[in-house]
């Protein structure tokens, strides 16, 4: 199957980055390459872009796609939350823009064996590096009652978390759980069927968290986001796609207090503290998809661009 992606916010994403043709990019989720593609037309010889992906599909679609670029194109299989690491070895100290598009691909989602889909049969897998040894299916069996209970309602928002972790330790006492249909078909039976009725499927929620507990979706970003920043170049701007409230809430908190890092006591005639402001939030709002977008591709719908510039104080 082809790897598909949607660039969600594209022409935003690149309008954000505000790009020196001279500069050098780091994509810290390279997927498909459709951001990238983009950033590559507007850099001139002397530009450089650094793709990072830890799928080793995307790798390998980015790689056909950016063919003609490859004079400027550097890609890493690596996670973004290692971006220190990557540009050190690569002998980068700073640069001038990075961004993130934290959506799961069309091409994972629409893969079947990738295991990412409640509407399609396969094994539990999840895994955005398969060379991660532990599977969904290995959450899905090997937790306790109340740590998938935690999972699912931090991390997958769902009400019902509860009764739905009830029904997982108690399908798994007679067998293990190991296909995609047979989890969803579990989830759906914990839910009232008023419910069922009235939203959306009910594995969604569910599979999201354990998405997110399986990849550390949330850890990653919350752990790389201050580093991002310091390695930006005066002026360099940090992009951040986000697909749900947990990915937008962490970005908007990172970025509030790296603009505004003071933690004295707002009674405080002057700052004691003396932390410094490492830049400012460009959108003060997200932005968020065009009806064109929308219209073109429904799985943009929740997706928030925030944008951050990089200023050191002197």
């Amino acid at each position: 199957m082809t790897f598909k992606h949607y660039s969600v916010l594209l022409r935003e994403t690149i309008q954000g980055l505000n790009i020196d043709p001279d500069g050098i990019y780091v994509d810290g989720t390279l997927g498909g390459g459709g951001h990238a593609l983009e950033v590559c037309r507007r850099l001139s010889p002397k530009g450089r872009l650094i793709g990072i992906d830890q799928d080793k599909d995307a790798i390998a679609a980015a790689g056909e796609r950016l063919r003609d670029f490859s004079d400027r194109v550097t890609i890493v299989r690596s996670n973004y939350e290692q971006i220190d690491t990557v540009l050190h070895e690569l002998q980068i100290e700073k640069v001038n823009g990075i961004y993130l598009d934290l959506g799961v691909s069309s091409y994972q989602l629409d893969t079947a064996e990738r295991g990412f889909s409640y509407r399609t049969d396969a094994p539990l897998d999840m895994r955005m590096d398969d060379r991660n040894p532990v599977t969904a299916a290995d959450i899905v069996n090997d937790y306790s009652e109340a740590q998938l209970f935690h999972m699912i309602k931090n991390y997958g928002e769902d009400r019902f978390a509860q009764n739905i972790a009830k029904h997982i330790v108690q399908y798994r006492e007679k067998k293990r759980i190991e296909t995609t249909l047979e989890l969803a078909d579990i989830i759906s039976g914990a839910i009232p069927a008023r419910i069922r009725a009235t939203s959306g499927h009910p594995a969604k929620r569910t599979f999201q968290a354990i998405r997110i507990e399986l990849n550390r979706e949330l850890d990653v970003l919350e752990n790389s986001l201050d580093a991002m920043i310091d390695d930006l170049k005066e002026g360099g701007r940090l992009c951040v796609i986000t697909f749900h409230s947990l990915e937008d809430r962490i970005v908007k908190n990172k970025f509030r207090t790296a603009e505004k890092p003071c933690i004295c006591p707002p009674d405080f005639p002057v700052c004691v503290c003396g932390r410094k402001s490492k830049g400012r939030v460009i959108t003060r709002k997200p932005i968020l998809p065009s009806e064109e977008e929308l219209r073109e591709n429904s799985r943009s719908q929740s997706a928030k661009l925030r944008i951050f510039e990089k200023h050191t104080e002197v």
